[in-house]
């Protein structure tokens, strides 16, 4: 949660594939590619896909040297 003027406002915890490579400072198909790797879990319904912020912050820890 962050805090602007003395009220919390709840961060999203879906993100789009767009927003996630936004999120990640990679490009739309790197994170298709992380997808389809099975390296980035996806939270599907329908056609359309969102991954999950903390999948994200996982990636992230997994993956510092």
């Amino acid at each position: 949660m962050t805090v602007k003027d003395n009220a919390y406002i709840p961060r999203k915890r879906l993100y789009t594939v767009l927003e996630s490579a936004e999120y990640l400072g990679h490009t739309v198909w790197g994170i298709r590619r992380l997808i389809w790797a099975k390296a980035l879990p996806i939270v599907q319904y329908g056609r359309k896909q969102w991954i999950d912020l903390r999948d994200l912050e996982s990636f992230i820890e997994k993956n510092k040297k």
